[in-house]
């Protein structure tokens, strides 16, 4: 097996990686939404927590298909075609990546102080759901005067 074939394993393998990120992260982003609808926080709020995580997810994916399509194109034999295609991609997935966070987010990406990426998001997603989850035992609790 060649060097090339191993480098096209490994961009396949990262091409499944993207795509299973993004098909696991639409079933959290269902899970969730549902999850915040039977809560009883309302249609609004659980809509707004099921695109959130799927934007999530589909930023993530597209992070990782960006990387297979590098390790795709500079360890293939190089010419000014695949350079162009490789070009051409990337500005596609960035640009939809930068939609969809100023969509999640409301602000442009270059406006914000802490950068964060599709998997931040989509942790930070599923950790707000595992804290609304939570019974409230001490916020609910009230002091015992003796």
């Amino acid at each position: 097996m060649s060097g090339e074939d191993v480098f096209t394993a490994v961009a396949v393998g990262f091409e499944a990686v993207g795509a299973v990120a993004m098909i696991v992260g639409a079933v959290v982003a269902c899970v969730l939404g549902v999850r915040s609808l039977r809560r009883g926080e309302g249609g609004s709020t659980a809509f707004s927590v099921l695109r959130n995580t799927l934007g999530s997810a589909i930023l993530l994916g597209l992070e990782v298909l960006v990387a297979a399509d590098l390790i795709r194109t500079i360890t293939s034999k190089p010419s000014i075609e695949d350079a162009l295609i490789l070009g051409l991609i990337v500005l596609i997935r960035t640009v939809l990546s930068m939609s969809i966070q100023i969509e999640i987010e409301g602000v442009a990406p270059w406006r914000r102080a802490l950068l964060t990426s599709g998997g931040q998001l989509l942790g930070a997603a599923v950790a707000r759901d595992a804290e609304a989850a939570r019974p409230a035992d001490e916020a609910t609790a009230r002091p015992v005067d003796g």
